[in-house]
């Protein structure tokens, strides 16, 4: 996958060969073919690896969160963009959420949507855990709520992968303007 993610950066997603990934692993075609039928399989594997470290640091928030709404939100959302960049570039997410969209009842399509699922149901677990606390309101739905509020964080990171002039520190002032006034609104008055 290293050989895979390195090459994918140089020349493009769409420009690598199968037949060049696997001279860059040192393994037959035939062998990486035995792993990753395609490209698009190995891409989503990447994919999938870099949402399960993303998951992995966002348990931590969850488990010790700050005491606000807005921060805590933040902190969970800047844990997944501080890590988006690990391992694809925005070339290799635009193809992974197009082949997404594209092939959505195929095995990487549903993989793809389950990562998501899995990252919105974390946002709501987040809400839940601050709600348990008494600084949400107790009539917030926190699995709603956070579906919508993922929603909102993945349709603007699309718009990040889309623009290359986009740094993270842009994307994450347009998330912060949206999620501050959202997130006081949450909140219980102290």
């Amino acid at each position: 996958m290293s050989a895979a993610v390195a090459r994918f950066r140089r020349d493009g997603f769409h420009a690598a060969r199968m037949e060049d990934l696997a001279g860059d692993a040192e393994v037959s075609v035939g062998t990486l073919y035995n792993y990753y039928g395609t490209k698009g399989d190995l891409l989503m594997a990447t994919v999938a690896m870099e949402v399960e470290e993303v998951l992995a640091r966002g348990e931590a928030v969850i488990a010790d969160p700050p005491d606000s709404a807005e921060e805590a939100l933040l902190r969970l959302t800047w844990t997944y963009y501080d890590h988006s960049l690990e391992w694809l570039s925005k070339e290799m997410w635009r193809a992974a959420i197009a082949l997404s969209v594209q092939e959505p009842h195929t095995p990487n399509g549903r993989r793809y949507a389950e990562l998501d699922a899995r990252l919105a149901g974390q946002v709501g677990r987040l809400l839940a855990r601050l709600q348990e606390r008494g600084r949400l309101h107790p009539a917030l739905p926190p699995a709603v709520v956070g579906q919508v509020l993922f929603n909102n964080l993945n349709a603007m990171f699309i718009d990040f992968v889309r623009d290359d002039a986009m740094d993270l520190d842009t994307l994450k002032a347009r998330v912060a303007r949206q999620t501050r006034p959202l997130a006081r609104m949450m909140e219980t008055v102290r």
